[in-house]
């Protein structure tokens, strides 16, 4: 079985050429193996089912098949016509926002010397807590779900602000400098552990319908961040495909990377990225194919271990 190529992932990374997605898996990644979830008493972050599985229980969800239970945007949907959205966002925060570990992965990534944008699509803040305890700079950005009567906009924490400012997403260039700014930019939403008003999730059906609406018409990705990927390799870390709301995202994001000024795109000339995912599918191998992304199954400990050997010089 074919391994990463983990000189060539470095040698970009190292060099700011590389955009890591860091998905449901890279938050599991810092959970030890083989444990079990206990939300009375959690140690850990929840997956995506366990934490869709107990919303389910909770407000006594119609269904019982695990396709339905394990499906987090139905049962959310449901959660939040039943009890309402601050019910739901007030329990999301109880169940997200404990004192979580980071994982390797994380506290690898904030070692990292090279100013980056981070793209999370999970709702934790595990990423940030590592920044943190590395003494790291970076910007906040976070999609606003939650508050409609900013939309179209997006929350800016610029690194050490207390308070949000809110942006037109395609204004931000304006504001930061990616050339030596680092930026972890929250797609989906994300709890705040500073403050609980701030917490923004897009989980329910309705919430991926906006979002999704929103690439529609480019204000979804802030345009400073799309232009910067257009040279740069993804790094999808902790993603599986069978979710279609991160089929289209990739879709669009495939879409800003290959497009040119001219408005014509060059194959040759786009770099090769990568996904990290234990145990994909065939049907996961060939949409990961499909969209120009090399994909290895290998777990993100392992991949991490080695992608840091590669940087401190030696090999497996």
């Amino acid at each position: 079985m074919a391994e990463p190529p983990y000189g060539v992932i470095w040698n970009r990374l190292r060099r700011g050429k590389v955009v890591p997605f860091l998905g449901a898996g890279a938050s599991m990644a810092a959970r030890a193996p083989d444990t079990t979830w206990d939300p009375a008493n959690p140690a850990s972050l929840p997956s995506g089912a366990e934490l869709s599985r107990l919303l389910a229980d909770e407000t006594r969800f119609p269904f019982s098949r695990p396709a339905e239970t394990d499906d987090l945007a139905t049962v959310s949907s449901y959660y939040c016509d039943m009890n309402g959205r601050r019910v739901l966002r007030e329990r999301l925060r109880e169940l997200l926002n404990g004192d979580y570990p980071c994982g390797e992965l994380h506290r690898f990534l904030a070692s990292l010397e090279v100013p980056l944008v981070f793209v999370v699509t999970n709702y934790d803040s595990l990423l940030e807590k590592a920044f943190i305890a590395a003494n790291k700079p970076y910007d906040l950005v976070i999609h606003p779900a939650d508050r409609r009567d900013y939309a179209n906009a997006v929350l800016w924490w610029p690194h050490g602000a207390a308070e949000p400012q809110f942006r037109e997403p395609n204004r931000l260039e304006q504001d930061i400098d990616l050339a030596d700014t680092t930026v972890i930019y929250k797609m989906h939403g994300s709890v705040c552990s500073d403050s609980a008003r701030w917490d923004n999730f897009v989980i329910t059906e309705d919430d991926y319908v906006d979002f999704l609406s929103r690439m529609t018409t480019h204000t979804a990705v802030p345009s400073l961040f799309s232009s910067d990927f257009r040279e740069k390799s993804f790094l999808f870390l902790g993603y599986g495909l069978k979710d279609w709301n991160l089929r289209v995202v990739l879709k669009n994001l495939g879409r800003d990377q290959a497009s040119r000024e001219d408005g014509t795109a060059d194959d040759e000339e786009l770099p090769r990225s990568w996904a990290i995912q234990r145990n994909p599918s065939e049907f996961e191998r060939r949409l990961w194919e499909s969209r120009g992304v090399s994909i290895f199954d290998v777990g993100i400990d392992e991949f991490v271990t080695k992608l840091r050997q590669q940087a401190e010089g030696g090999r497996s």
